[in-house]
């Protein structure tokens, strides 16, 4: 694993429940502000999905993966739904009351 996926990873354990984060954050708090494709290369090969929370990285607009790597964007919205994250009418995140930026 890269020094960049590890630190992506440790990056995303960080993320509480009920709270998103975009691929993008991720990427600027790992070091690589315009690496957000990279972060979803990265979690793409999260071999420990109970640990590291990757359904909990979002798009910047709050919408889900259409490929999402543990089952499709459904089974996404199901485990944030779960956790207490709210969506807005046209089943985007609401990044307003859940988005957690890395500090």
């Amino acid at each position: 694993m890269s020094e960049f996926s590890a630190r992506v990873f440790e990056l995303v354990r960080k993320i509480p429940q009920g709270c998103v984060s975009t691929y993008g954050d991720i990427a600027f708090a790992a070091g690589k502000p315009r690496g957000a494709r990279i972060v979803g290369y990265a979690l793409h090969r999260n071999n420990d999905p109970e640990n590291t929370p990757c359904h909990r990285v979002v798009f910047k607009d709050g919408s889900l993966a259409d490929g999402y790597v543990f089952g499709g964007k459904d089974v996404q919205r199901v485990l944030l739904e779960k956790e207490g994250v709210i969506f807005t009418p046209d089943g985007k995140v609401d990044m307003k009351k859940c988005r957690f930026v890395m500090v």
